[in-house]
């Protein structure tokens, strides 16, 4: 048993050395985005048009690093804010989809085409679906709110109110320095543990399940797409955190169609995130948004097999080969800088599960047996 745990650990490490740089890279552009790129900007752009809207709204969605629960108050500000369902509709599903944190990381653990094709086919179920449901139900003028023009930089009032006084008071410097933060205390907070988790989970799938049984059951074809989707849709995991489960089941042998599937549905669907869109969206809606993403993951998979087969590419003999651009004291300084900066995110974590056993427990004193 210590020498499968052992085992599982070398495995994870590995993954993290490879990934180190790359996830950096990806949640400090995510705040920087953050700065850069306001809501009150987002919700100006997302309320006309059938097709415009849902547009802007998936490409909006593709490089924030947002994971499926916290895409969720995000979405239901924009609707308040005037955005029709389809635009947050394609807002829910691209953003939680891809992001910039996700695509570092996936062209370090993967290769460059599933890096190409993981926000191409999150870009292509958010239109889908938010084409199709602003086309089946005309699209009402959502009630006006308030815009949120909170300043991200300093919680001032910003864009608009003061005629962008406020704003112009930051400099370049001021907000990149807001924008680190951000990522640092905001966007590592949120996806830290389930990072982690998700480098474990690729660790017990390497050194565990066997190489014949994966390659049986999702060697490829429509059988392992839905196989996926079953396994994906009421899980909950953010995209990063998808990235090295997918890579240990693509070096046992999936296909990379039936990964890409996997790396879709996991971060769009869980069941906790399709109760919160019935309230958000409604229940036909929250349908529409369902079968859209399962439909065209599903045929972005067969798709991304003939793709590599077209190619004569094996995706199994370059799988992780991003990672190896890296020096090894870059990857290793990288590696220390994420584990630094997870302390205090794991820790809460870890507060979190100890203070919920507490309080099951019903005792003040500690728990007695």
């Amino acid at each position: 048993m210590l020498y499968f745990f052992v085992e599982i650990l070398s495995v994870s490490a590995d993954l993290l050395l490879d990934a180190s740089v790359y996830i950096l890279f990806g949640i400090l552009l995510g705040g920087i985005l953050k700065v850069f790129l306001s809501p009150a900007y987002v919700s100006r752009h997302l309320g006309r048009g059938r097709f415009s809207s849902v547009l802007k709204a998936a490409l909006l969605g593709i490089p924030i690093p947002i994971c499926s629960c916290g895409v969720l108050p995000v979405a239901a500000s924009l609707k308040k804010q005037g955005a029709n369902k389809g635009a947050t509709m394609a807002f829910l599903i691209s953003t939680p989809e891809s992001g910039v944190d996700s695509i570092s990381i996936t062209y370090a653990l993967l290769d460059p085409i599933m890096t190409v094709a993981r926000p191409v086919a999150a870009f292509t179920s958010a239109i889908v679906a938010g084409i199709s449901e602003n086309l089946w139900m005309p699209t009402i003028k959502a009630r006006q709110q308030p815009m949120d023009l909170v300043c991200p930089v300093d919680s001032g009032c910003s864009g608009g109110c003061d005629d962008g006084e406020h704003e112009r008071q930051h400099g370049l410097f001021e907000k990149i320095s807001a924008g680190l933060h951000y990522a640092v205390n905001e966007i590592w907070d949120d996806i830290a543990g389930w990072f982690f988790l998700g480098l474990f989970l690729a660790g017990i799938i390497t050194v565990l399940i066997p190489d014949e049984l994966i390659f049986k059951y999702l060697g490829g074809g429509l059988p392992a797409m839905l196989i996926m989707l079953v396994v994906g849709i009421p899980l909950y995991i953010c995209a990063t955190a998808s990235t090295p489960i997918a890579a240990a089941l693509l070096m046992k042998g999936v296909s990379p169609g039936a990964a890409l599937v996997f790396l879709l549905v996991g971060p769009a669907t869980n069941i906790t995130s399709l109760s919160v869109l019935i309230g958000i969206l409604g229940k036909r809606a929250t349908a529409v948004y369902l079968v859209s993403i399962s439909v065209v993951s599903v045929v972005c998979g067969l798709l991304l097999d003939q793709i590599y087969d077209s190619l004569g590419i094996s995706i199994y003999a370059v799988v992780g080969q991003g990672g190896e651009i890296i020096p090894a004291g870059l990857k290793l300084a990288g590696a220390l800088l994420i584990l630094l900066i997870s302390v205090k995110p794991l820790w809460k974590i870890m507060k979190r599960f100890f203070l919920k056993k507490h309080a099951r427990c019903g005792c003040d004193g500690g728990c007695k047996s």
